[in-house]
């Protein structure tokens, strides 16, 4: 049984999707190529994420992990506030405040 309710996910996925699709793609370049043009958030779990991005113009998946296993919506927020981070970092970029 899903820790995250259908209308979560679709809630947090439209978010992501219509809020930060930046954060999307500086997430995809972070933890799958540095190549991603673009990016889509497509799932999450009480494990992660999971986007779909286009690199030299081919489709990709990818998963990243939570830093720890999640089971409340507000935790949500938090990880994908810590996977941008670790993202900026490895990019040698600086976040924005959050």
């Amino acid at each position: 049984m899903p820790v995250f309710s259908a209308d979560v996910v679709a809630a947090v996925l439209h978010h992501m999707n219509d809020d930060h699709r930046d954060d999307n793609v500086l997430i995809a370049r972070a933890f799958g190529n540095a190549a991603a043009a673009s990016a889509t958030m497509t799932d999450l779990d009480e494990n992660g994420g999971r986007w779909s991005y286009v690199a030299d113009s081919v489709t990709h998946e990818l998963e990243v992990p939570w830093s720890t296993t999640i089971s409340e919506r507000a935790e949500i927020r938090r990880e994908i506030v810590v996977l941008y981070d670790s993202a900026c970092e490895r990019l040698g970029l600086e976040p924005r405040p959050h």
